[in-house]
């Protein structure tokens, strides 16, 4: 997602189809809080030989600053040598002396904050958007891509059918990459169909091989029968 990763998020590197298919949205992975990379080492190396993935999101359990670099560096090297981007839940300041590609901003402030340190090298990424006007201004405000249906901190979601709405508007007027959060299959597929460039998924669907092989499954969606 940035320098060569970061042409994965431009809508033009998976603007053409392949044979009778649309190409398929991309897949953006977001890990559990992490307080030992370890545990999920294992199952993430199995998701990033199973598929194409175009980020993963490093979301870090409170630690200090050396136990926080030594878990995104343990990570660093599975994730970035299968092509995908390691972004950082918040912790921009993180990112330059972690060689992270960039970080997952929570809000417009956040993101605001956070660009003068990741700015231009890195990714900067926006969620928290509740409003079409919230997805504009940060858009305006530089953000690389934008993030809808994700949970907050209390793990509460959106309804989905707005999430499905403000990404398929989003899809057709305007062209920074968009992220859609699904939290089912079912989700994943009308992600896909609505025009999401990415669809995020957490570690409940991607850390079981046979859940994951379905979503892969879901994101493909056949072009109209003429």
């Amino acid at each position: 997602m940035t320098d060569r990763r970061r042409h994965s998020a431009e809508k033009a590197s998976h603007a053409g189809a392949m044979g009778p298919e649309k190409a398929a949205a991309r897949l953006y992975l977001v890990t559990p809080l992490l307080g030992d990379a370890g545990a999920i080492a294992n199952d993430l190396a199995h998701a990033l030989n199973a598929t194409e993935i175009a980020a993963v999101l490093v979301r870090l359990a409170d630690g200090s600053e050396t136990e926080l670099t030594e878990r995104v560096e343990a990570l660093r090297i599975l994730v970035q040598s299968n092509g995908a981007a390691l972004l950082l839940e918040g912790r921009a300041e993180l990112v330059a002396p972690t060689q992270a590609d960039g970080a997952h901003l929570a809000d417009i402030d956040a993101l605001k904050s956070a660009s003068s340190a990741l700015k231009p090298k890195y990714i900067a990424g926006c969620g928290g958007l509740t409003t079409r006007h919230d997805a504009m201004i940060a858009g305006e405000s530089g953000a690389d891509y934008v993030m809808f249906g994700e949970p907050d901190r209390e793990g509460r979601r959106p309804r989905f059918d707005a999430v499905l709405e403000r990404v398929a508007w989003w899809a057709e007027v305007l062209t920074i990459p968009c992220v859609g959060y699904a939290g089912t299959l079912d989700e994943v597929e009308a992600l896909a169909r609505s025009g999401a460039d990415f669809v995020a998924i957490g570690d409940d669907l991607w850390r079981n091989a046979a859940t994951f092989a379905a979503v892969t499954q879901r994101l493909v969606v056949p072009e109209p029968v003429p």
